[in-house]
């Protein structure tokens, strides 16, 4: 008990907590006849429903890094950060019409064995390695560690490492059932969530409306936030002038206008939502149309995520700027945590059950994911190929076991460094340095049959080296001169190009390089896919959740743009 948490608080968390985990169990007994079929505890047996699909996709995408790390860049660009979500929706269309048939039809079960099928074995295996690492030290490390500071904050300050254990030691329990159990205690996660986030950004509007004297009416703090900070609700930030403040260079960096529309943006959800075995994977087991049910499902479900995950930060902005919040915890990824103190007892529960819901769900995916990755693509390929089903299940749990573990180690003591740049910052800069060379090479094996597997090796190498390049030595190189960019001063003495006009340049260098590549080698590959038109038409009613997801947007852009 403390200053910030009711004993009712405690009793709604605790009931979530039950309730998660007595369906988890029920979900486990029902497949317990197939306990150690690898294919079972891997890929649900094939028996995933499209909403399960659906849910199980946002609920292992929307994490800490979201509900903290995308608040706090609403707090800090406002509006503009919700392209991540809106260009997400597009991707997931583009990934249920164009992707999902090519894995289905070759029957992909996980990203490495994509590699080996298309291209071969050693850019598989290349793969493989460096998705464990970026999977535990770049993505589980920065769920862990933003999620038990946020819920820390909230429960008094002192319990950052027992909240991390207990954010591991419930994550491990779901995981260890296999994936359907975590796709189906997902749902519940995701109703959480949903129900949880609309609940705090209506209280957060309310109090908005109450400060600025408006009543208790959210629609009314609405119009109040579009009142008192216009410049958060543009979604295009404009281009820095000699005379622009640092705060204004900085708001670039991180989101460079028009510019980030051209590539950066799309290939980070086209990369994450298509290429992506801890998205993936959710959709590999189920046939054609449910797989692409669930993902439009989960399009049309992320046009909601703004509403829930963006929103309280640009209502902590308003109230921090007018004085009714002395201090933000933390810089800007502190906003919504500092939103959750306005809410009653009771509903304070409700929302860090829906923070641990977003935590919980990703954490498991995430350790699923590497599980199978590390199972099937490393350990039954390259250390015990008799392996039994048995086998692989019990040592995708012992992976499971090691991942969180390393985690949690890394997460201690914040050794990475993800709280001094910020978690949403982190998670987008730093997986934007593989993503270019690792899209380019899902693109071309998939669409362009010429593509070689000297060509993909070669690729996923340069755009790794040239992200490097114009993300840290190409600022120094040129200075504030002008090459295909503009570089802006950091405020720290030096310069930086915005990573999503790096990853733009990486991209489409990278695309250039292996195509040269593949003409110099042979021109017939019989590796390519065989693509038909089959593969990719489209039911009606497919049409129509495709047609009703793109007009909103639209609406949406139109409105704010």
């Amino acid at each position: 008990m403390n200053q910030n948490l009711a004993f009712a608080d405690y009793a709604v968390f605790i009931i979530y907590f039950i309730a998660v985990t007595t369906y988890g169990y029920t979900v486990y007994r029902k497949r317990e006849k197939n306990e150690h079929d690898a294919k079972a505890y891997f890929l649900a047996e094939g028996t995933l429903t499209w909403w399960a699909i659906g849910a199980s996709l946002i609920a292992s995408n929307i994490s800490a890094e979201q509900f903290i790390g995308m608040s706090g860049e609403g707090f800090f660009l406002g509006i503009a950060v919700a392209a991540y979500e809106w260009v997400a929706a597009i991707a997931l269309i583009i990934v249920a019409v164009w992707f999902i048939p090519v894995y289905l039809k070759n029957k992909i079960y996980t990203m490495p064995q994509f590699l080996k099928t298309r291209y071969n074995e050693s850019t598989a295996l290349i793969m493989a390695v460096f998705w464990l690492f970026l999977y535990v030290f770049v993505n589980l490390t920065s769920i862990l560690y933003l999620g038990a500071v946020a819920i820390n904050g909230l429960a008094g300050g002192e319990y950052l490492h027992a909240i991390m254990i207990g954010l591991a030691v419930f994550a491990l329990l779901i995981s260890l059932g296999g994936m359907k159990v975590v796709a189906y205690t997902d749902v519940i996660q995701v109703a959480v969530l949903i129900i949880g986030g609309l609940v705090t950004s209506y209280i957060a509007l309310t109090t908005v409306g109450e400060y600025f004297g408006v009543g208790s009416d959210a629609i009314a703090g609405f119009k109040v936030l579009m009142r008192e900070a216009p410049e958060h609700f543009k979604m295009i930030i404009p281009e820095p002038t000699a005379t622009s403040s640092q705060n204004d260079i900085n708001k670039y960096l991180t989101f460079p206008g028009i510019m980030s529309y051209v590539a950066g943006i799309w290939i980070i959800n086209l990369n994450y939502w298509g290429c992506n075995q801890y998205i993936t994977q959710r959709a590999l087991g189920a046939d054609l149309q449910t797989a692409r049910t669930g993902i439009l499902f989960a399009g049309i479900l992320k046009l909601l995520m703004p509403l829930i995950v963006m929103l309280p930060g640009i209502a902590a902005y308003v109230l921090y700027e007018n004085g009714h919040l002395p201090q933000l915890v933390g810089g800007k990824d502190g906003a919504y945590s500092a939103v959750l103190t306005f809410l009653p007892t009771g509903f304070k529960g409700l929302s860090v059950a829906a923070l641990t819901a977003a935590i919980v769900a990703s954490l498991a995916g995430k350790v699923n994911s590497i599980s199978t990755i590390y199972t099937l693509d490393i350990h039954k390929k390259y250390i015990q190929k008799d392996a039994t089903d048995r086998g692989q299940v019990n040592i995708g749990r012992y992976a499971v076991f090691a991942a969180m573990l390393l985690a949690v180690l890394f997460t201690w003591n914040d050794v990475l460094g993800i709280g001094g740049v910020g978690g949403f910052t982190y998670i987008q800069k730093y997986t934007g340095f593989i993503s270019p060379g690792v899209f380019a090479m899902f693109f071309l094996g998939m669409f362009w049959k010429r593509t070689t597997g000297t060509a993909a090796i070669i690729g996923v190498i340069s755009g790794f080296l040239l992200s490097v390049l114009f993300n840290e030595f190409a600022p120094a190189l040129f200075g504030n001169e002008t090459l295909l960019y503009t570089a802006y001063a950091n405020g720290k003495g030096g310069f930086e190009i915005p990573f999503h006009i790096c990853m733009g340049l990486s991209f489409m260098f990278t695309m250039l390089l292996m195509i040269t590549v593949s003409f110099a080698g042979p021109k017939v590959n019989p590796k390519a896919f065989e693509l038909d038109s089959e593969m990719f038409k489209i039911k009606p009613q497919t049409t129509v959740l495709i047609v009703i997801t793109l007009l909103i947007i639209f609406a949406l852009y139109a409105k704010f743009w």
